[in-house]
């Protein structure tokens, strides 16, 4: 059973594979402007990424009004994509070299 769910704006796609979740935000999901720094990136795995090794804790809770609970849940976001993702694959895909397991 798929345990990858998107959840973006209320979209239930659910993924066998993290890299599949990864590309299916990356291409499917309009980009979205960083509240902190104005930069355009694409929605899901890689806005929190963004948002969390760019910015401070307290940069990212100021520009989205975030609880501490907010906060949290997208840090273990991060956290499990980063243990289970091939992020290698995902930008090979990505720049269009078809690379997958």
């Amino acid at each position: 059973m798929p345990h990858w769910e998107c959840a973006i704006e209320g979209d239930t796609d659910r993924f066998d594979r993290v890299e599949d979740l990864i590309i299916h935000q990356a291409t499917e999901h309009d980009r979205i402007e960083c509240q902190v720094c104005g930069t355009v990136l694409p929605d899901g795995y890689f806005a929190i990424r963004h948002a969390f090794d760019e910015h401070s804790r307290a940069e990212y809770v100021r520009a989205y009004d975030a609880t501490s609970d907010e906060v949290r849940r997208r840090e273990k976001v991060k956290e499990a994509i980063e243990e289970n993702a091939d992020i290698n694959e995902v930008i090979d895909r990505l720049e269009g070299n078809g690379r997958t397991a």
